[in-house]
């Protein structure tokens, strides 16, 4: 992985920046990281945890509106499952 990609978490999957956020966390609780190193990592965690914590947060904003939440409290419907003309 080159410095570009640690300074850009937005060209990464979530899953990427999540993975990549454990293995910081990991590295940093070992603690035989120099000072640098370990305030170079922790800024690089701290980017990867605010963009993990922006796409969850899109998410359940679009699983709101896919089903139609208003005022936090869910709209309950039947669900159907369409099927391919089968019936």
């Amino acid at each position: 992985m080159t410095s570009l990609e640690k300074d850009k978490p937005g060209e990464r999957s979530y899953e990427e920046a999540a993975s990549r956020l454990e293995e910081i966390v990991q590295r940093l609780e070992n603690g035989d990281l120099t000072l640098e190193e370990g305030l170079t990592l922790f800024e690089e965690g701290i980017g990867l945890a605010r963009y993990c914590a922006g796409k969850l947060d899109a998410a359940e904003g679009r699983l709101e509106i896919l089903l139609g939440f208003n005022d936090q409290e869910p709209k309950l419907g039947e669900f159907k499952l369409e099927s391919g003309g089968d019936s």
